[in-house]
């Protein structure tokens, strides 16, 4: 259940609370999209649901076959996965893999729009799959890795000045 939970928050670029309160009705395999229900500000969204994660939550239902919620608690399944459940999901997964910590589950969301972003997604794409009123909210979301850095080729690089006429 904890991988599948992660790899939902990072896969569609979801707040913790919207992905502890998943249903199943809100995974639209004919659209290949993620509905969120009243997320934050109390609005309804659509975000991604690539095939990888679709396969993901096939296989999670298949083992785990949660009923109402896609991710219930475990103390009580007609109840939500509570929020700092799932954080604690995520905590447990960095120190797992030996990873620093540098921040909450929320850090998912962001890799979700920095890596959209290095793909070429437009910003006004990201900001509605992020449900942000203003692009601005969107642009802090958006980081820039030392990797992505190096590869990129300086303007003049792109120009020709052998053919420029210019003199050295």
């Amino acid at each position: 259940m904890h991988r599948a939970f992660l790899v939902t928050v990072y896969g569609a670029g979801l707040r913790l609370g919207e992905a502890c309160r998943l249903k199943f009705e809100h995974i639209d395999r004919a659209r290949m999209q993620v509905r969120v229900e009243l997320g934050k500000g109390r609005k309804d969204r659509y975000t991604l649901l690539s095939k990888p994660l679709l396969s993901e939550l096939e296989r999670y239902w298949r083992v785990c076959r949660p009923r109402h919620w896609l991710f219930p608690s475990s103390r009580d399944p007609h109840r939500p996965l509570p929020d700092g459940t799932g954080q604690k999901i995520y905590y447990a997964a960095v120190r797992r893999v030996g990873l620093r910590c540098k921040g909450g589950i929320h850090v998912l969301r962001h890799s979700f729009a920095t890596h959209l972003l290095e793909a070429g997604v437009e910003l006004p794409v990201l900001q509605r799959l992020l449900g942000h009123k203003s692009l601005m909210t969107t642009m802090v979301y958006l980081h820039v890795r030392q990797e992505r850095l190096e590869q990129i080729n300086g303007p003049l690089e792109l120009l020709d000045l052998s053919s420029s006429g210019l003199q050295p």
